[in-house]
């Protein structure tokens, strides 16, 4: 018996579907050899068919393809214009910055202000979430 890998690659999975294609294993094939080695609920039977096909077409691209999205609101120059109104006044709120950039949904601008700019609440203003010395060395004795 073979040893099952788990979580593997989408394109791991669709290269050996290419490889098995290439040396004309039908699908069903294919299929029952995947659930083999990867198990059960790895990819279904339509999905194998379809890259199979696809390859027969000519496809030779075993990754995703980049896709059209919406656009990202968050640039370099907005979460700059972002901390300096922060630095202008450390006792804002996100009500306020809404108000200051209406274009950005207070979620977005809470993400900016905790992830990007790794700011954090302390009592009644944000402060950026630095450690001195004496903090890190608290925190290893813990």
């Amino acid at each position: 018996m073979f040893k099952t890998i788990s979580d593997p690659a989408e394109c791991e999975v669709r290269s050996v579907i290419r490889f098995l294609n290439a040396k004309n294993v039908k699908p069903a094939e294919i299929q029952r050899k995947l659930i083999e080695i990867y198990g059960e609920n790895l990819m279904i039977d339509g999905m194998v068919r379809k890259w199979v096909r696809q390859f027969n077409d000519g496809c030779t691209n075993v990754h995703d393809e980049a896709r059209s999205g919406r656009p990202s609101v968050v640039i370099d120059g907005l979460v700059e214009k972002l901390n300096e109104k922060i630095r202008e006044n450390s006792r804002f709120t996100i009500r306020m910055l809404c108000d200051e950039f209406p274009q950005i949904s207070k979620t977005v601008l809470h993400e900016i202000v905790t992830n990007r700019l790794n700011y954090r609440k302390l009592c009644s203003r944000w402060v950026p979430k630095m450690l001195t010395d004496v903090h890190r060395t608290k925190v290893a004795v813990l």
